[in-house]
């Protein structure tokens, strides 16, 4: 009976074992098999990796992991006044299987990279010039934060939501390395008053505590369009949801 009982422990810790030693294998982007796998647009290709599909190596060339133009300063045009530029796969095909990514981010003046976190990719945040202030939340909603300086690196973990602010009169630059060739990015305010379709009232309402009027103020800040169709399985949910319940007869 101990033996069985030992036994039955020793082959539970190799089942934990085992299911973390597979979580933390596919906690990143997949190991290529393959020397490369320069990302093309092509339905004919044979080979289909990391949602790209392989140019043919023969085809392959020394431009082919080039990517020109990094030096450039990224157009600010938002009301946040900083501007992340991302080369990732999708516009450095090169990347396709290698799991890295790089960014540069430019700041105008007390600009600010809004808060947002990045679901596939942690992120190494390098300041190149200027002084930033930036910090990342835990998930027990703990901040930290600190001053960046030149010179300064900050690591921001895999889908932790951070932010960095441009605590100057002059701009600010910052590059940015991610373990992931599509690190992906959600802008928090975005991700709640900018969606499509929008988020139903209700649900917004109670969740901050505030009135409609309020609701539809932010969204006014951050929705891509002022008009959304809603289908008709929307449109019921809606006309559900305002519906006042109804009370039972005791």
């Amino acid at each position: 009976m101990e033996k069985k009982i030992i036994n039955g422990a020793i082959l539970a810790i190799f089942t934990v074992i085992a299911i973390l030693s597979f979580t933390t294998t596919n906690a990143s982007d997949p190991a290529p098999l393959q020397d490369f796998c320069v990302g093309v647009d092509d339905p004919y290709s044979a080979v289909f990796v990391n949602g790209k599909f392989c140019k043919n190596p023969k085809e392959v060339t020394i431009s082919d992991f080039l990517y020109k133009g990094f030096d450039r300063t990224s157009v600010i045009d938002n009301p946040q006044g900083a501007e992340a530029t991302l080369v990732n796969v999708n516009r450095f095909p090169g990347l396709n299987t290698l799991g890295v990514a790089i960014a540069r981010i430019d700041f105008g003046p007390f600009g600010l990279n809004t808060p947002h976190l990045h679901p596939r990719a942690s992120q190494a945040f390098a300041v190149m010039k200027g002084t930033l202030y930036a910090g990342f939340v835990s998930t027990d909603y703990k901040l930290y934060d600190t001053i960046l300086k030149e010179g300064d690196i900050i690591v921001f973990p895999q889908g932790l939501i951070h932010f960095q602010f441009n605590l100057g009169k002059s701009k600010a630059l910052a590059i940015a390395a991610f373990g992931s060739q599509n690190p992906g990015r959600v802008n928090v305010a975005d991700g709640v008053f900018g969606t499509t379709p929008e988020i139903l009232d209700k649900v917004l309402t109670k969740a901050f505590q505030v009135n409609k009027t309020v609701i539809d103020q932010l969204r006014s800040q951050f929705s891509n369009s002022k008009h959304v169709s809603i289908d008709s399985a929307r449109s019921i949910l809606l006309e559900t949801l305002s519906q006042k319940p109804k009370v039972l007869d005791a």
